[in-house]
């Protein structure tokens, strides 16, 4: 049995390392897809909701998926597609993944995919792009 100054002991932060810079604070990014305008991209029409531009991380993209949607890759960014609402398949290299909303599928750099809507038509996917989305790194097959 430990006491409870040792717990609390080692919840206390230890010794910052010398030379370490300080870690500034980041602001916050807050915004809406209401205001958000849309763009054609290979897989249907994106909103880029959070941008690299924004000072993030990440981009954050909603993505409507149209059903010819053509197959591409990217040679430096991971993209995580997260279904939202409808059904449809992710093609991933030769691999068909079926989405339904709450499926996450992580796409590394230089994977050919596409998304297809199922037969209802509807597909909409969140996609979080690390690093931030470049606007040339889009390579259609």
């Amino acid at each position: 049995m430990t006491s409870d100054n040792a717990v609390a002991g080692a919840l206390e932060p230890g010794p910052v390392p010398e030379g370490t810079p300080p870690r500034g604070r980041e602001t916050p990014i807050v915004r809406r897809l209401h205001d958000t305008p849309p763009v054609p991209c290979p897989c249907g029409t994106a909103y880029r909701v959070v941008r690299g531009a924004d000072g993030a991380p990440a981009s954050v993209h909603f993505v409507d998926v149209k059903t010819d949607s053509e197959r591409h890759y990217h040679r430096t960014f991971t993209e995580i597609y997260t279904c939202l609402e409808g059904t449809g398949v992710l093609e991933i290299d030769e691999q068909a993944v079926p989405l339904v909303p709450g499926v996450v599928a992580v796409i590394p750099p230089g994977a050919r995919h596409r998304a297809r809507p199922g037969t209802e038509g509807t597909l909409r996917i969140l996609n979080v792009v690390v690093p931030p989305f470049a606007e040339g790194d889009e390579w259609l097959d």
